[in-house]
């Protein structure tokens, strides 16, 4: 008897089979859930129903995908590709039942259970504009491996169904209907009416446009194969993203064949599987799980947030803050200072919420407060201004005297240590830092500071605030530069040496996006600003006593080269987006990634070694989201290891030697 699958059959002969894990609480598609479909088929198969309709148990949800849990059990390549085969034999047991089939989606259909959907002769999506459809195993580094790589394309043409694999990327309802990949909507309980008339009536079964066929045959798919390539090529490089570049070449060999295209998806799903990159992007996935789980539940939710400093950062804190939910009030000197703020988040509101009411909801949870009156009413003061420590101070003695009992003080600062910041609050100990990251709207992590003794409570409310607004919160104790600044300043501050040295600030640049990095160093410093820049290395330089190697730096500030927000920094800036010189000549060290990466890699064993991040798990999650850490590499403590910790010391020796003490291997590698 099954343990998951529940079947009835009706007065008419429909067969009624529910998913519904007893060991879970969503859905997902363990091997074993899949055997006991495989068993519940062959009996179907022996006496087919008159119809079949698979739905979910699980409120608002379908199925979540594949068991990722079971993804470390994998073995050799061709035992994955066998079990591939498997998953794929007993979903096509489904295609060929006797009788029409109809899956009712109620709610988040992912990866496998897409797949398993799109097996069906019909599909019934959910009346709703949540982006519940996809297919996402490429953020893990492969691609659908029970079918969907053929059905994708068989439903929805490759014009759509090839995107929808190769961005990861989920649809709502109605683009998927629009495309092809569902064949109703229905709310609420209507989903039962609805697959009944499916099966009486049996429509025409959904296929690829006419266009998408044509492009789909031999003589024309190396000229759409092309097309396709050019565009994953643009945004990930074949050899640190394999997956995209394996669903277009399978796509381009079989054409989304079922006599072939199965076996071709299985094998490349395999060599997928074992891939440097599906592994470490696979332990990213459980890196998220493992920040998600810091801190302890509370029963004290924040519901009304006051933010002071309406720049950049403070101003685009509350706007999310407001995104998410939160009343908000935001506070500065005066009006104007709050006015350019108002308006980033109407666009960001724009961006995010298209239904005109809600988003007029959103404006209005965000309140321009010069005179300070939400910081009585609010659970949750965050401090924003600007990095100077006798100014936080005075703001903190105001702030304490006004909030209500009970409510949290935080700090978004960037680089002073809060043991020196708290010196003049009556409750020191329930004093945490919030560090968010530039652009808040895009950097997911927030790093949640605490002194040696912080009060637990606080840093609860701080973790459940912060996973609240949809971040991840990364625990750090208190030190300069915290973990993300502290290693992206030796990254960045290398750079600029080398800058200096004469070598092309684009070579610099490319040769950390070589690495994998989002964006080269030198950029990274005209975004960040160069003033700021500069700040903090002091704060970090002064801190540890370590030198400060020449660079072009002061001067450039000097100059009111202050990077994008002056529009000239070390590149000059238009609209927005660095202008690289073309044919920039000098010389290029044969060192160069190594002069840049190791000094960061360096810098977080010394994070590790001195309690700064409780793990290197944690360290390697912080950097990877609060960086953009090249992610397929899994942190730069896992990039040390898989590369070998001895031959890491090594090169940082010889780049000792060669450069100098900067580059000196911490005491910390020989117990990493």
């Amino acid at each position: 008897m099954a343990e998951h699958w529940k079947i009835e059959t009706d007065d008419a002969g429909i067969a009624w089979l529910c998913l519904d894990r007893s060991d879970a609480p969503a859905n997902t598609l363990a091997s074993f859930v899949i055997r006991e479909l495989d068993e519940i088929l062959d009996e179907l198969s022996k006496k087919p129903p008159s119809g079949l309709v698979m739905y979910s148990g699980k409120p608002g949800s379908f199925i979540m995908g594949a068991d990722i849990n079971e993804f470390g059990d994998f073995g050799s390549t061709g035992e994955v590709a066998g079990l591939a085969r498997l998953g794929q034999g007993v979903f096509l047991k489904i295609r060929r039942l006797p009788c029409p089939t109809v899956a009712a989606v109620n709610g988040v259909c992912l990866g496998g259970g897409l797949e398993i959907a799109m097996m069906f002769d019909y599909r019934i999506g959910p009346d709703s504009d949540e982006r519940v459809f996809g297919l996402p195993e490429v953020k893990l580094g492969l691609h659908p491996g029970f079918g969907g790589t053929v059905n994708a394309v068989r439903l929805c043409g490759v014009r759509q169904g090839m995107p929808l694999m190769l961005t990861g990327s989920p649809i709502n309802a109605k683009k998927a209907l629009r495309i092809g990949l569902i064949d109703r909507i229905a709310g609420g309980d209507a989903w039962r009416d609805v697959a009944k008339k499916l099966i009486a009536s049996k429509p025409p079964l959904a296929k690829a446009p006419l266009v998408d066929r044509i492009m789909g045959l031999a003589p024309f798919r190396p000229l759409v194969k092309n097309m396709l390539t050019k565009q994953v090529a643009s945004k990930a490089r074949r050899d640190h993203y394999p997956s995209p570049y394996a669903m277009i070449d399978l796509w381009a060999k079989h054409g989304a064949s079922e006599k072939t295209g199965y076996d071709g998806e299985a094998e490349s799903f395999a060599r997928m599987m074992n891939t440097d990159t599906a592994r470490n992007l696979i332990r990213v996935f459980f890196l998220q799980g493992k920040l998600k789980k810091q801190g302890n539940k509370i029963d004290n939710p924040v519901r009304h947030v006051h933010v002071v400093g309406a720049g950049v950062m403070g101003g685009d804190i509350a706007a999310w803050c407001a995104l998410r939910g939160h009343t908000v009030t935001l506070q500065d000197r005066e009006q104007k200072y709050i006015d350019p703020a108002i308006e980033r988040a109407a666009r960001l509101f724009g961006k995010k919420v298209r239904d005109d009411a809600k988003r007029a909801e959103t404006a209005a949870r965000l309140e321009a407060d010069v005179e300070g009156a939400g910081v009585a009413r609010a659970d949750l003061v965050i401090e924003a201004i600007f990095e100077n420590l006798e100014a936080k101070q005075a703001l903190y003695q105001r702030l304490q005297a006004e909030m209500k009992p009970g409510a949290l003080l935080a700090t978004n600062t960037s680089s002073i240590r809060l043991e020196e910041l708290r010196t003049v609050l009556d409750a020191p100990t329930r004093f945490i830092g919030l560090h968010f990251f530039n652009p808040v709207a895009l950097l997911p992590l927030v790093e949640v500071i605490r002194c040696a003794d912080t009060e637990q409570d606080a840093m609860d409310i701080g973790f459940a605030f912060t996973k609240g607004i949809g971040k991840f919160p990364l625990e750090c104790m208190s030190a300069p530069g915290f973990v993300v600044n502290r290693l992206l300043a030796p990254y960045m501050g290398e750079a600029m040496v080398m800058a200096r040295e004469g070598v092309p600030l684009v070579a610099i640049d490319k040769a950390a996006e070589k690495f994998g990095m989002p964006v080269g160093p030198i950029e990274l410093v005209d975004t960040v600003g160069l003033d700021i820049a500069k700040h903090v290395a002091t704060i970090l330089a002064g801190s540890d006593d370590r030198d400060m190697p020449e660079t072009d730096i002061d001067a450039l500030v000097e100059q009111g080269r202050l990077g994008r927000k002056s529009g000239h920094g070390y590149y000059p800036w238009q609209e927005g987006r660095a202008v690289k010189p073309q044919g920039e000549s000098g010389p290029v060290p044969d060192d160069i990634e190594d002069r840049l990466i190791l000094p960061l890699v360096n810098e977080a064993v010394a994070c590790l070694e001195e309690g700064v991040v409780a793990s290197d798990d944690l360290l390697d999650a912080g950097v990877i989201f609060g960086t953009g850490f090249a992610p397929f590499r899994g942190g730069p403590v896992n990039y040390a290891r898989e590369r070998g910790v001895e031959t890491v010391v090594s090169a940082l020796r010889q780049l000792a030697d060669r450069h100098g003490a900067r580059f000196a291997p911490h005491d910390g590698w020989s117990r990493l």
